[in-house]
């Protein structure tokens, strides 16, 4: 019977930095992408954030963060268009999301 242990008999012949750069680079691999917005997602995106800001509407926003996509389900309390950021109201807890990490907004149920 043949027992193959995979990359375990390969890794006594490759010097420690070699097995550290393939962990990374099998680590780096599972990373997605940001997509890119264009102008006109870019202004669909803005009318849905001043909806939810002017009538207290929850939204759910969709940001990318450490390479990957996350969620938050919330309403906009205050929009600081100098920092690029916004507060959301999500759970009874403020939160802060930067405008350049929005991927995506859904519209949710009304608070």
């Amino acid at each position: 019977m043949i027992r193959d242990r995979g990359s375990i008999k390969w890794t006594a012949m490759m010097l420690p930095e070699h097995v550290e750069l393939l962990r990374q680079w099998a680590k780096e691999d599972h990373h997605k992408k940001k997509p890119e917005l264009d102008e006109q997602r870019l202004e669909e995106l803005n009318q849905l954030i001043q909806l939810s800001f002017h009538e207290k509407k929850e939204l759910i926003f969709t940001y990318y963060q450490h390479h990957t996509f996350h969620q938050i389900k919330g309403y906009v309390i205050d929009i600081n268009r100098l920092s690029g950021k916004l507060r959301i109201l999500a759970e009874n807890e403020k939160k802060e999301l930067g405008l350049d990490v929005i991927v995506d907004i859904e519209e949710g149920e009304r608070v």
